[in-house]
């Protein structure tokens, strides 16, 4: 009867949390909906940050994540297919594994100022370069940990057919066994990307800001992150407003995003 009791209380309590944390979850986004689209407007989209736009701000913030993606597609992958299919689970596996986890769960403050005094203090100033290092640097642990995990749900069956009818083992990786898992690991980057294009902290410490629409990534580089919350301590009220339209703009890519991964493991399922 006591055991009946106290599940029905552990029940009801865990209910309650979940009805609480989903209520402020709708609080906040019932907020920063209706006070965004407030203050969105056509030429929010058309108009630099200095004219009160976004634009360049959007076109920067994009720019440095999919160059970040450039780089950190490719060697999340390749680490990711060493550990599952060349590594044996030895020693370094292992280490290399349990890297992965610490910089997946690291402070992105904390990467940012690594790069700081790789790439900007010796350099002398904010660059986009380095906010791309940053960025890729934070998505190279999910790649491989992703990669990794769907590689290992690759049944072997699938790589002893490969290795009967005589394919190398490169072939039988790219051409098989990555296909097989080619969802998973798509979903993973999309994830792995939703994460960085809505991180503030790192390029605080790298890229910084630009409020003119520029291209070169060898100086200050226009960051939509950072702009929301430089613009979020402004007295003035425009201001204030365009962090809002700014900050419901980037919710809605991330929410997109993310709703994209989800749909892809769905449909495959």
């Amino acid at each position: 009867m006591n055991r009946l009791l106290l599940n029905k209380v552990i029940l009801m309590l865990s209910t309650l949390s979940a009805v609480i944390g989903l209520g402020f979850l709708l609080w906040i986004l019932v907020t920063l909906s209706y006070k965004g689209i407030m203050s969105l407007h056509w030429s929010t989209f058309t108009n630099d940050l200095v004219e009160g736009g976004i634009r360049n701000l959007l076109v920067g913030q994009f720019t440095m994540a999919l160059m970040a993606s450039l780089i950190a597609v490719p060697l999340g992958m390749l680490a990711g297919i060493y550990l599952r299919e060349y590594s044996n689970n030895g020693k370094m596996a292992a280490v290399m594994r349990n890297l992965s986890d610490v910089m997946m769960s690291a402070p992105s403050i904390v990467i940012g100022v690594f790069v700081f005094a790789l790439f900007v203090d010796p350099f002398g100033g904010y660059n986009g370069w380095a906010g791309i290092v940053a960025l890729a640097i934070m998505m190279i642990p999910i790649i491989i940990s992703t990669t990794d995990n769907m590689l290992s749900l690759v049944p072997k069956e699938l790589r002893e057919a490969g290795m009967a009818l005589g394919g190398s083992k490169h072939k039988i990786i790219l051409q098989i066994i990555v296909k097989a898992a080619k969802v998973g690991i798509t979903t993973g980057i999309l994830l792995s990307f939703a994460r960085i294009i809505g991180e503030t902290a790192p390029l605080l410490f790298t890229s910084a800001n630009n409020q003119f629409f520029t291209m070169d990534l060898t100086e200050q580089f226009p960051s939509l992150t950072v702009s929301i919350y430089n613009l979020a301590t402004y007295p003035d009220e425009a201001s204030r407003e365009l962090a809002w339209a700014a900050s419901f703009v980037l919710t809605m890519v991330v929410l997109l995003i993310n709703l994209a991964g989800r749909f892809i493991t769905r449909s495959k399922k």
